[in-house]
C-alpha cells in the first residue's frame, strides 16, 4: 500500500510524525506538506505566488518535502510532480484541534483530505479532538486501523471520511462509529485592539454554541468517548432541491 501523508498543522508539528510513523508499519507513505501552519486556510490553493519546495530532516533523516503553501496545493503538487505512482490512500492529519460539525468548512486538513477525493483515490482526514491534549498516540493507532479498514472498503467516487478521536487513553474510548455532521457553530465575535504604536486591529475569538443535538452527530459521539467517522461529499448540489424543482421553467422579467 502507497499513502500520501499531508496536513494542515505544518510538517514539523508533532500530529503528522505519530501518524508517519503507525502509517508507515503497514505502506510505503509519502509526506508532503505545508512548511508551516496553514489552519482554517479551507480549500485555498496559491495562484500568485510561486510555490516553493523543501527537503525536511526529522530525527536525523528525510522525512519528507515542505510546501511553502497550503495544504490543498501539497495535495495537487505531490500528484503533478512528486509521486511517480498514484497513491492508495490520502490521508491528512493528525490535526491537533478538533474538526466538527461547522468546522469542516474552513478546515485545511479536511480540504487535503477532500482534494484527494477530488483526484479520485480514497482519502481521510484525522484530528485529535482538544488543543490542550498532547498526547497522538492514540489517534495514530486509529488511523493506522482506518488506513487498512479503508484500503479494503468499497467506496464510490465524492466521497471521504472525517475522523475525530476523543482526548482519552485507548482504554477509555468506547469504539467508534459513522456519524453525521453536527449543528453545533461558533457565535464569532472580533476583540478591538490596539497595537503598543496606536493601530487598531481585531482579534477573531467565538462562543461555542449548540444548535441542534441528534445522537448521530460527530460532536455527540465525542463528548460520549466515541472516536467519530463522518462520510462526506464535496459535491455540495442540494439534490432535494434540484429534483423538486428542476421540472418548472422559470419566467423572469427585466
Amino acid at each position: 500500500m502507497k499513502i500520501l501523508l499531508t496536513n494542515d498543522d505544518g510538517i514539523y508539528s508533532k500530529g503528522i510524525y505519530a501518524l508517519y510513523e503507525k502509517l508507515s508499519e503497514i505502506a510505503t507513505v509519502v509526506v508532503v506538506a505545508p512548511i508551516t501552519e496553514q489552519s482554517a486556510v479551507g480549500h485555498a490553493i496559491t495562484i500568485s505566488d510561486p510555490l516553493r519546495i523543501y527537503e525536511v530532516t526529522r530525527k536525523n533523516k528525510f522525512f519528507g518535502y515542505g510546501v511553502k503553501g497550503t495544504p490543498a496545493d501539497c495535495v495537487k503538487l505531490a500528484f503533478d510532480d512528486i509521486l511517480t505512482t498514484k497513491p492508495d490512500l490520502v490521508v491528512s492529519g493528525i490535526n491537533h484541534g478538533a474538526n466538527l460539525s461547522s468546522n469542516v468548512i474552513y478546515s485545511g486538513t479536511i480540504s487535503a483530505a477532500t482534494e484527494g477525493a477530488m483526484m479520485g483515490v480514497k482519502s481521510f482526514a484525522i484530528s485529535l479532538a482538544s488543543v490542550e491534549y498532547g498526547d497522538f498516540s492514540v489517534a495514530a493507532q486509529f488511523g493506522k486501523f482506518f488506513a487498512k479498514y479503508l484500503y479494503e472498503l468499497d467506496v464510490g467516487e465524492n466521497l471521504l471520511f472525517n475522523i475525530n478521536v476523543p482526548p482519552l487513553k485507548r482504554d477509555e474510548i468506547k469504539g467508534w462509529k459513522f456519524t453525521v455532521q453536527g449543528k453545533t457553530k461558533y457565535l464569532d465575535t472580533f476583540e478591538k485592539r490596539v497595537d503598543p504604536r496606536g493601530n487598531t486591529y481585531y482579534w477573531l475569538t467565538g462562543e461555542k454554541i449548540e444548535v441542534e443535538s441528534v445522537d448521530e452527530s460527530d460532536d455527540k459521539a465525542i463528548n460520549s468517548g466515541y472516536i467519530s467517522v463522518t462520510p462526506l461529499k464535496y459535491d455540495m448540489t442540494n439534490y432535494n432541491f434540484f429534483h423538486k424543482m428542476k421540472m418548472e421553467v422559470k419566467e423572469w422579467e427585466e
